[in-house]
């Protein structure tokens, strides 16, 4: 029955179509009632388009156009639907076609398949014919191959007996050969019976192949013993290689022998499909694996005798010696004469570099596990970083291209040698904390000698702590430096450490040394105080010139690798070197403490008493400060200038001696010029190395004898303004204590001098060494102040 046709008769309704010739009267609506609610639609889309275009009167003339452009789409769309309507009942009739062509062949070959079966039943007495002809041939073949293995089968047991005695002799290449003989008969026996259990329409039972292999089993007792007997030889192959070549030969030879045997199996027999030869038992071996497998065994063998204690201390150094001269020995039998006893392919002294590096990587991790001290440490990178890749190991000629054709890694991964390089550094550095300590208990001892610091060649005091920890440290860089810049970039690092720590503790150690001699400074035991002290600072003087160097042998890129603070052993030398200055101008003010009361007096302006005992034990320390180092001998002269002024001026503002007329205040001005004179000689007779600061201290007492020696008090405004300039730190109470002295001022005239002093007050300049504020004015001992005049 075909789909149907619509038809429009005219004004009629439509009606639907049956391919059977009948009509059907359905109407439209009721057959599809989306084509009435499509109609609704149109008719209303229709009518709200044509009210849209004709919504005047004048529009209608082009109603004749518009109703002819619709009556040509209508007839275009009715084309179109009419067409596809036909393409479609032309598919269907196609199809209806092909389903009846397909319907006919089935018959056909049913028809066939039945006439087939016909004929198979008709053959069933011919097919059990055949299979009893089969089961007489299969009994044939079988027989046919028992007679014809009859011989061989008696003979087994005599080749095997033979063979094993060939095997024994080290007749290899005769050994191999029966062998070979033994396994063919095996194998052509399985394939004989795996034949006959296929012509059978079976396959090979159990028990016919643990027949086989129990009679052959002598076979594989011979494989293992001839394979035993070969791995015996390529171990030994080093020794036999001098002595007689002859049996490696074989044993390569046999390798080889296996190796082309286990080639030719497979590509004849390496199929999967149920006529395919199986494989004899055993194969393939794979011999030439085996060989290269035993050559690395072998090389290993030679690292696993050796134990943690036969390599302590100097017998580590000692052992990678034997290694690097045993290795090279090896080598050079491989490459001179086992090289010529293998095939090319072989590349024997590759294979055995190879074995040897990884057995050396992996006896060196081992080794680099221990607890190792610096002196093994270094042995190990030394040997490792240098002596391995040197032209007299792996860097020769002959084996640069073998190496590089390996592509073989480091002995030790980069991160084992920064832990071994951090092992190194750890003990190098417990070594020289004892050491530090050590040496700064021997210079604590020092201190307390009755006699006097040794001097090196130069006059200089000196003890043997510099010399101690300099050659320590110079020397730990210096070998770390052979093993690479890292490691003597860390070594210094470290060493800068320890040198920071070393001078702190040498700084209290100063400061205990200063307090004990105060406890008691007339001990006889501290006779020497001073020189000690002063040997110290020679000693930090030499210690700088070695830190300093230590840091310009550090490459610049060790400074940004620093996890931590990085050592500052200079900060560290500078404060000892103020503690130990400070304590010999503690020990200068001390010695010179007895005669600063007697300055100023009555007696000292009459007779000049104790200026020239001042004088004298101030030359003598001047004399002790010439045996330190410069530049910290120029320094404590200058101190030793400050020192002695301030106390002076000191001595001076106690008010030991006023003046009553203007013959005192002459004499006292001379004196103190005198005083000043007798200073400048000893400052400035020190060989010509006197020191002059920018502001000399010893200066002020000129100017503070012009002070006291003016006559006309009127002109001490003028006197005060310029001492003001020199010296802006003076205050008040110094320039009122000044006209005390004077003793002839007037309240008045005092007035406009502090006046004065007031108006010509300045600020500090930069690098302006204040010299009034470490004098401290005796508080005044008047009781009763006038209000209306100006408190000095």
């Amino acid at each position: 029955m075909s789909a149907g046709d619509l038809e429009n008769d005219g004004d009629k309704q439509p009606v639907l179509v049956l391919s059977t010739g009948l009509k059907k009267s359905v109407p439209v609506a009721e057959a599809w009632p989306e084509v009435e609610r499509a109609e609704c639609l149109a008719r209303g889309a229709a009518l709200k388009w044509a009210s849209g275009v004709f919504c005047r009167p004048e529009h209608l003339e082009r109603l004749s156009q518009y109703r002819k452009r619709e009556s040509q789409r209508t007839t275009s769309i009715h084309t179109r639907l009419k067409s596809m309507v036909q393409s479609y009942l032309e598919g269907v009739g196609w199809g209806l076609e092909q389903l009846r062509e397909a319907r006919t062949e089935l018959k056909e070959a049913s028809h066939a398949l039945k006439k087939a079966e016909l004929e198979s039943s008709q053959n069933t007495e011919g097919v059990k014919f055949l299979e009893r002809l089969r089961e007489v041939s299969v009994n044939h073949y079988q027989l046919l191959a028992a007679v014809s293995n009859l011989p061989r089968l008696y003979s087994v047991r005599s080749m095997v007996l033979e063979t094993e005695r060939l095997v024994e002799s080290r007749r290899l290449l005769e050994a191999h050969a029966r062998l070979m003989e033994l396994e063919r008969w095996q194998d052509d026996i399985l394939w004989q019976l795996h034949g006959a259990a296929g012509m059978s329409g079976s396959t090979l039972s159990t028990e016919d192949q643990d027949l086989v292999a129990k009679y052959f089993s002598g076979v594989g007792q011979l494989v293992d013993a001839l394979g035993k007997e070969l791995w015996a030889v390529v171990s030994s192959a080093l020794a036999l290689a001098r002595q007689n070549p002859i049996p490696f030969v074989s044993a390569v030879r046999i390798v080889e022998r296996e190796e082309a045997l286990d080639q030719a199996l497979l590509e004849e027999r390496g199929g999967t499909g149920s006529n395919s030869r199986p494989l004899p038992p055993g194969r393939p071996r794979c011999w030439r694996t085996c060989f290269f497998q035993v050559l690395e065994e072998a090389v290993s063998a030679r690292f696993r005798s050796v134990s943690y204690l036969h390599t302590r201390g100097p017998g580590l150094a000692g052992h990678l010696s034997a290694l690097h001269h045993g290795l090279m020995a090896d080598l050079a039998t491989v490459r001179h004469l086992l090289e010529h006893c293998v095939p090319p392919h072989y590349r024997l002294t590759g294979a055995y570099l190879r074995a040897s590096h990884h057995c050396l990587h992996a006896h060196l991790t081992q080794v680099s596990s221990w607890d190792l001290e610096s002196g093994e440490i270094f042995a190990v990178l030394n040997w490792v970083l240098h002596i391995y890749n040197s032209p007299d190991m792996m860097g020769h000629p002959e084996l640069v291209t073998e190496m590089e054709k390996e592509e073989l890694g480091p002995l030790i991964s980069t991160e084992g040698l920064v832990q071994l390089q951090n092992k190194y550094v750890q003990s190098v550095r417990k070594s020289v904390s004892e050491w530090m300590h050590k040496a700064l208990q021997v210079e604590l001892q020092d201190w307390q000698r009755d006699q006097e610091p040794d001097t090196d060649h130069e006059g200089f005091y000196q003890t043997s702590l510099p010399t101690i920890i300099t050659q320590m440290l110079e020397e730990n860089a210096r070998v770390a430096l052979m093993i690479g810049e890292s490691l003597r970039d860390q070594t210094i690092t470290m060493g800068l450490y320890e040198m920071e720590n070393l001078l702190n503790r040498f700084r209290e150690a100063l400061v205990e040394f200063g307090k004990e001699h105060r406890k008691n400074p007339s001990n006889n035991k501290n006779k020497f105080y001073l020189h000690y002290l002063l040997a110290s600072i020679s000693n930090c003087i030499i210690l700088k010139q070695s830190t300093e160097s230590l840091q310009q042998q550090q490459s610049s890129r060790s400074a940004g690798q620093l996890s931590r603070t990085p050592p500052n052993p200079l900060a560290a030398l500078d404060r000892a070197v103020r503690r130990a200055c400070r304590l010999v101008m503690d020990q200068l003010l001390l010695d010179l403490q007895p005669f600063f009361p007697s300055l100023l007096t009555r007696p000292w302006l009459v007779q000049g008493d104790p200026t020239p005992k001042l004088c004298h034990i101030l030359e003598h320390h001047l004399e002790l400060y010439g045996r330190v180092r410069p530049p910290c001998r120029q320094r404590l002269q200058e101190e030793a200038q400050w020192l002695i002024v301030v106390e002076y001026v000191r001595a001076l503002m106690q008010k030991r001696l006023v003046c009553h007329s203007t013959e005192e205040r002459k004499q006292l001005a001379q004196q103190i010029v005198q005083d000043e004179q007798l200073l400048r000689e000893i400052f400035h007779g020190l060989d010509g190395e006197g020191s002059v600061p920018e502001v000399n201290p010893l200066a002020l007492l000129p100017v503070l004898a012009d002070f006291i020696r003016v006559k006309d008090p009127g002109m001490l405004t003028l006197e005060v303004s310029g001492l003001a300039t020199k010296y802006p730190d003076i205050s008040e109470e110094h320039v009122s204590l000044l006209l005390d002295i004077r003793g002839d001022v007037s309240r008045d005239t005092r007035g406009a001098v502090l006046d004065q002093l007031e108006q010509s007050a300045h600020p500090l300049p930069n690098g302006y060494r204040p010299i009034f504020t470490d004098i401290l004015v005796p508080p005044s001992t008047m009781v009763f102040c006038l209000p209306t005049a100006k408190c000095a």
